[in-house]
């Protein structure tokens, strides 16, 4: 019995199941996503469009559920400025692109569940939400050793406020944004980086939450949030703005 209490113990903090068994032993079951009770309270009954801030911080993020194309330059942007960041992945991503998940972890960027297959939540049934959501953070822990409570992102942004409670329930945070860069639209839809840049900039307040994309347009082949990136943290600095991640939100510790 304590061995099991240990067991479960383990899995509540982290989030993470523990190494499978030898061979022959009786395999270990895939744990559940956290309860309620695992999220800061100050963190549940909202999503979250800006940090609470009256000083001049932006937090960038990135949503990974298409292509990779960007994630090179992006992560070499971000080291070159010493920059970290928050990336919501898929768990799909997370299976077709394990090194890369690794490489984004060792860079000491947050992680973030984004679902399994980035559907529309509403229309998820609890049993669905619940496995889409285990499924992500199972495939990012087995690449990273690391889950993605507490943070989660709706797809599309689609959400009701039922919707917040079951992913409070499930230990996630609601994260959504202050701005969207619309980079994921491609050149042929009508975008830039000069658009994109302008989009942000036009936006920016403080504490804001910007969203941007990993991959590439899948048709154009264009990667305008990783082209744009530089341009956009020299614009963001030209005003006085300094960087953080989604752990501002966070209660001191």
């Amino acid at each position: 019995m304590r061995a099991v209490a240990v067991l479960i113990s383990m899995v509540v903090a982290t989030g993470v199941a523990p190494p499978a068994q030898a061979a022959g032993a009786p395999s270990t079951p895939t744990p559940l996503a956290a309860r309620a009770d695992t999220l800061a309270p100050r963190l549940a009954g909202k999503a979250w469009t800006r940090i609470p801030t009256k000083k001049r911080l932006v937090a960038l993020t990135f949503d990974a559920g298409g292509g990779a194309g960007g994630v090179r330059s992006i992560l070499r942007t971000l080291k070159s400025e010493g920059i970290r960041a928050t990336f919501f992945l898929t768990g799909k991503w997370a299976r077709a692109h394990p090194a890369k998940v690794r490489r984004i972890s060792r860079a000491g960027h947050v992680l973030g569940n984004h679902t399994d297959t980035h559907g529309k939540v509403p229309e998820m049934s609890d049993a669905r939400l619940t496995r889409e959501l285990d499924a992500t953070n199972a495939a990012v822990a087995k690449a990273t050793g690391r889950g993605t409570q507490p943070w989660f992102r709706f797809p599309y942004g689609a959400h009701t406020p039922r919707d917040i409670r079951r992913v409070n329930d499930r230990g996630y945070a609601a994260i959504q944004w202050t701005v969207d860069s619309a980079g994921w639209l491609g050149t042929s839809g009508g975008m830039s980086v000069a658009k994109v840049e302008r989009r942000v900039m036009d936006a920016i307040q403080p504490g804001a939450i910007v969203l941007m994309h990993v991959g590439q347009h899948p048709t154009d082949g264009s990667t305008l949030d990783a082209d744009t990136l530089p341009r956009l943290i020299d614009d963001l600095r030209a005003r006085g703005y300094d960087f953080t991640t989604l752990e501002a939100l966070l209660p001191p510790s």
